[in-house]
């Protein structure tokens, strides 16, 4: 090992239990990592050590971030919203809820683009300050070792709290917070920080096609989509998604690892476009275009640790990827073509369904038992499929998770890009006590108990230079009623000719054995 890195040693992470939420936790696909650039690392609930992040790794309430310098990342809503940290920033996951986030900011810059819903609330606290946006907003924040904060507002209002005062502060208007005091004035030129993340909003926010066949609910991720692959109409499943650009042996929910996260096995992809293909939808293999994502209906729109079927027969993990109304065994509710196996208790049953992928040359992926838990599989060869001799337990695999189990992707971290010691000295819990989710725009943070006050002046001094918003129109909405299916299949979206995608490179990925 090189004297300039260091391997984490996830093998010696020991599990913590979570914190207890005030309000129902959102769900655990409420926030992803959506953009990773660098070596950025992670503090999970279950864990008591730094990991290094991964690309769609789901992230909870009582999660830890740290992006080093030289590294950017982005965190994606549901709804869309993105908050996004520069190089040398930490940012602590306080609370996700179904219709309020908040975070925490202890040092470094953040980038937000809330899109605000009706009854949303976002809040962004810092060691100085509570913000807090109720409408669609695009604002920063930069803050300094010494917690003195900086919110500079491009569109929309962003409430500020000190434990001084209380200042609206409007699009066009950059507020200085201190310790003994705050200053308003004139928002500056865009820095190269930020015209990055205007140029990143309108790539994201620009109409997109997919939004025609995806449903409402997946429309925040259209962009994906269109970057990644095309739109084509098969017999018997309509307009369904098929990516471009594929490496030699690739199949759904191969590409990435099964990490422990809440109780459950969910499948992080390493595809730049992996989130909603594994957490949402069902995948067929259609003649003449390879391996098709078949869309959730509108209404019926439910995330998914990974919508597959499994085989554990010491010492291989073999699964594959559940086809349309095929029923998925899982420990919740996950709409139609389910069950909830908290609900009703079949672990002692053995089924022999006819899964239709188990079929396709390719589709099931094998590995070892030890590589499954520890992130590096070994390669398996098989004689036969699995799915076809063997008697299934419904179910992930009977498997308890190893230390490194809990860690999205193993891999070397250069020791100057690990978290600075002056972050071990917070204390998440603490914070998550001490620094309330105040949802009322009237009500202040610090003192969320003391008696409504009427809010403070909106009124502000006109900009010397106002600034144009970041962000476009949003994209139209896909119709309720799909087009009928012509006889023959059709393409839309660029031809691979057309368009090449960025090919992704991961270091330490895992591959298993395709039969």
């Amino acid at each position: 090992m090189k004297p300039a890195t260091m391997l984490f040693l996830v093998l010696a992470l020991a599990p913590l239990a979570p914190a207890r939420a005030a309000h129902p936790p959102a769900p655990l696909g409420e926030l992803r990592i959506s953009l990773l650039d660098g070596d950025v690392q992670m503090r999970t609930v279950e864990t008591g050590d730094w990991v290094p992040a991964a690309i769609n790794t789901p992230v909870r309430a009582g999660d830890r971030l740290w992006v080093p310098a030289g590294a950017r990342l982005e965190l994606q809503l549901r709804d869309g919203s993105a908050v996004r940290l520069d190089q040398r920033s930490a940012l602590e996951v306080l609370r996700l809820e179904a219709d309020s986030f908040q975070f925490y900011l202890t040092r470094g810059q953040a980038f937000v683009n809330f899109h605000g819903q009706r009854d949303q609330t976002l809040q962004l606290d810092t060691p100085f300050a509570a913000l807090r946006a109720h409408d669609r907003a695009v604002f920063r924040v930069d803050v300094g070792e010494s917690g003195d904060t900086d919110l500079g507002v491009i569109q929309g209002l962003v409430r500020a709290d000190s434990r001084r005062e209380r200042t609206p502060v409007h699009a066009g208007e950059r507020l200085m917070l201190r310790e003994h005091g705050t200053e308003v004035a004139a928002l500056g030129p865009a820095d190269a920080w930020e015209r990055w993340n205007m140029a990143r909003d309108r790539e994201l926010d620009t109409r997109r096609e997919s939004v025609r066949y995806l449903p409402e609910e997946l429309s925040p991720y259209a962009y994906d989509f269109d970057a990644y692959g095309r739109w084509v109409r098969v017999p018997d499943y309509g307009w369904v998604w098929t990516p471009v650009y594929l490496s030699a042996g690739w199949a759904p929910y191969r590409h990435g690892r099964w990490m422990w996260i809440g109780g459950d096995y969910v499948w992080i992809s390493y595809d730049h476009w992996g989130w909603t293909p594994h957490h949402y939808g069902r995948w067929v293999f259609a003649s003449g275009f390879g391996w098709c994502w078949v869309p959730p209906h509108r209404g019926a729109v439910y995330w998914a640790p990974g919508w597959v079927a499994w085989v554990h027969s010491h010492p291989q993990v073999a699964w594959v990827p559940l086809a349309p109304s095929e029923i998925y065994y899982g420990y919740g509710h996950y709409g139609p073509h389910s069950v909830n196996l908290l609900q009703v208790n079949i672990h002692k049953t053995l089924i022999k369904p006819a899964y239709r992928n188990a079929r396709i040359e390719g589709a099931v992926t094998a590995v070892h038992h030890d590589g499954f838990l520890k992130g590096r599989p070994a390669e398996l060869r098989l004689k036969d499929n699995p799915f076809l001799r063997e008697e299934i337990r419904p179910g992930r695999p009977e498997i308890k998770p190893e230390r490194a189990t809990f860690a999205p992707i193993i891999k070397d971290i250069p020791r100057a890009a690990r978290p600075p010691a002056a972050l071990e000295g917070i204390e998440i819990r603490r914070l998550q006590e001490t620094r309330p989710l105040v949802k009322e725009p009237a009500r202040p943070v610090f003192r969320p108990e003391a008696p409504v006050q009427p809010a403070p002046s909106q009124e502000r001094r006109v900009p010397e230079a106002p600034r144009a918003p970041a962000v476009t129109v949003p994209a139209e909405r896909r119709p309720e009623t799909a087009p009928r299916e012509p006889q023959r299949p059709q393409v839309i979206g660029p031809t691979p000719a057309e368009r090449r995608p960025q090919p992704v490179a991961v270091e330490g990925r895992p591959h298993g054995h395709a039969i």
